[in-house]
């Protein structure tokens, strides 16, 4: 998934404005030997819009392409004859990107919606012919031109959030249609997937997002790059490994990454969680979470999302827990 890229755009310059005299024999009897103005106005130069499109999931062609001009205004002509306005230039990009100024860090638009958008550039007006009463401009005025970066945060009701192997992949792709790759190493997930959990009536989606390891909040591992896709979550799903397979400590788990997400942001790190002890179906684990309870002294939810043991509850759950935030 390609999430932040920098682009620069530049609007069309509106067309030239038309000195022209209309002659014939009526206007040299009445003494206009120059004969009437009629030069029309150029067109307006197009704008470049950036609008969000549910269709869009990357943006990746902005990678390979990151300069953008819009079309410039048709020139105006004799017998009053106005160039025509240039079609504004539209680029599409997925729902939840942020369109910031680069040069300022000014955020224009957080296009959180589908179908919202922002005007970057605006087109410059064409000049003005000399059929009007007052002097000609003839010279158009110069479309805007500015650097963008484009930062996508990824939207969805809950993100899983869990240190390397922790399962989550396993997870989305057991409740969800989402094909998260799913292997036995760390940093299998190199990219948010986002599911949809379908209920009877009602449905959610889950982001699994990239195994965060402690110093993620400075850089470390896949970095902070993933934790700002968490922000725009109603829920936190926070899943802990409790086979400590690895020779992990659950319960320093569930701390070290809370600390990650409080270093990142308070708002982040007060945001609603979900626990859900995962691996449950392995050894030891049982003896695992009777600690891990008397060290947390919160609700947790144990699956095994392998075998799939304990996912109707979890689904209700969450379920749950989003319309209540929804209400």
């Amino acid at each position: 998934m390609i999430d932040e890229v920098r682009i620069s755009v530049k609007a069309g310059t509106g067309g030239k404005g038309c000195r022209s005299f209309y002659r014939d024999k009526y206007t040299r009897l009445r003494g206009k030997s120059k004969g009437v103005p009629d030069g029309g106005d150029g067109g307006k130069g197009a704008d470049i819009i950036i609008q969000s499109d549910k269709s869009v999931t990357s943006l990746l062609d902005y990678k390979y392409k990151r300069v953008y001009q819009a079309d410039n205004g048709a020139h105006g002509s004799g017998n009053r004859r106005n160039g025509k306005d240039a079609k504004d230039l539209k680029l599409l990009v997925p729902v939840g990107t942020l369109v910031k100024d680069e040069d300022t860090s000014c955020l224009l638009k957080d296009l959180d919606k589908d179908k919202s958008f922002v005007v970057v550039v605006r087109g410059g007006r064409g000049g003005l012919g000399n059929s009007h009463r007052t002097e000609a401009k003839l010279d158009p005025k110069e479309g805007e031109k500015r650097n963008l970066l484009l930062e996508l945060k990824v939207i969805a009701d809950i993100g899983i959030v869990g240190f390397p192997n922790a399962g989550k992949s396993t997870l989305i792709s057991t409740i969800t249609k989402a094909n998260s790759r799913i292997g036995k190493y760390h940093f299998t997930t190199l990219s948010p997937v986002i599911g949809v959990v379908r209920c009877e009536d009602f449905s959610f989606s889950l982001a699994d997002i990239p195994g965060l390891i402690e110093g993620s909040h400075s850089g470390k591992g896949l970095g902070y790059r993933f934790l700002k896709h968490i922000e725009r979550n109603k829920i936190i799903l926070h899943l802990v490994d409790m086979s400590a397979s690895e020779g992990r400590d659950p319960v320093e788990d569930y701390k070290s990454l809370n600390r990650e997400l409080s270093f990142y942001s308070k708002e982040l790190a007060n945001k609603p969680q979900v626990i859900v002890v995962n691996k449950m179906d392995l050894e030891g684990a049982q003896e695992n979470l009777k600690i891990f309870k008397t060290q947390i002294r919160k609700k947790v939810i144990a699956i095994s999302a392998l075998e799939k043991k304990g996912l109707e509850y979890l689904i209700d759950e969450l379920a749950k827990k989003i319309q209540k935030i929804g209400s």
